[in-house]
């Protein structure tokens, strides 16, 4: 699986679309480990998916990718969860709570979108009005016929 997620990551520059088929939840958790590797200052990552198909997983290797040691979970009663500690600030948001999009305004989203960290919104399909211009969409889907580990993973580039 590692060879497959580094050439799957590594073509990500030169086209918009990829799928990554995932095993088990190391298989999901190495793919946000790689793409916190490559990741840089500015970029936001979108994170959609149903509860439990593994955002959770998939963010905390993320966090790791970026250097990240400390616990990692999802800030779904605070909104956003900051960590400084890795190689760029890492802004964390859950919005699955939030009520209207003008909370967003109150914790000072656009610091976080447009500065010199990274940012991964789970249950961004919430906040698309606000999502900046370019940004990357990673879905994440079950299917049980595949087996209970399986998930389809896409990323697209916006």
């Amino acid at each position: 699986m590692s060879v497959v997620i580094e050439e799957i990551v590594k073509e990500l520059d030169n086209t918009a679309r990829a799928v990554i088929e995932a095993f088990s939840p190391e298989d999901t958790a190495q793919l946000g480990e790689k793409l916190g590797e490559i990741c840089s200052p500015g970029e936001v990552y979108t994170l959609i998916g149903d509860l439990g198909v593994g955002k959770t997983v998939f963010t905390q290797g993320f966090a790791r990718g970026l250097g990240i040691t400390e616990p990692v979970n999802s800030p779904t009663f605070t909104i956003v969860q900051i960590y400084e500690e890795g190689r760029l600030p890492f802004y964390h948001f859950d919005v699955y709570r939030i009520g209207d999009v003008e909370e967003m305004d109150e914790i000072g989203y656009e610091d976080c979108f447009y500065g010199e960290g990274v940012s991964l919104i789970e249950w961004a399909n919430l906040i698309e009005e606000i999502l900046p211009e370019h940004y990357r969409r990673i879905t994440i889907e079950k299917d049980l016929e595949k087996g209970f580990d399986y998930r389809k993973i896409t990323i697209e580039q916006f």
